[in-house]
């Protein structure tokens, strides 16, 4: 195992589309209308439709997923939503290597919009093989 403490993790950029937001409400049952109806959105002071907190997380998860590979077993992953973002907009997936203590890796892991701004934070916690 060669990780050390500061490691970055390969930047995961996603480009997100309300298709996207259909495609992932209709396999999650997360139908609420502000993320997918443009209207609707706007009227509860929106700027338009945005992205599912889940779907977000599930793009950190696989930040941390294609990072590891076969090394070893994503095994606690938490975040929290911090800000808004939106189809159409780069959403960039970040991460570091924060610990390692024996085959157990601490990592904290973002999502940035296209201004650099983390709207999402969090942390996982990998254990390596061997």
């Amino acid at each position: 195992m060669n990780v050390q403490v500061g490691e970055e993790l390969p930047e995961l950029v996603k480009h997100p589309t309300t298709r996207q937001l259909v495609q992932y409400a209709g396999s999650s049952g997360g139908f609420y209308e502000i993320h997918y109806d443009q209207d609707y959105a706007r009227g509860v002071e929106l700027p338009g439709v945005i992205l599912h907190g889940l779907l977000k997380a599930g793009f950190l998860g696989q930040l941390v997923t294609d990072w590891l590979g076969d090394r070893g077993t994503l095994k606690v992953f938490d975040v929290s939503y911090r800000g808004i973002d939106q189809p159409g907009q780069v959403y960039r997936c970040r991460g570091r290597v924060t610990r390692v203590d024996g085959n157990h890796v601490e990592l904290e892991i973002w999502g940035e919009d296209q201004t650099g701004k983390r709207t999402t934070v969090g942390t996982a916690t990998v254990q390596m093989n061997g």
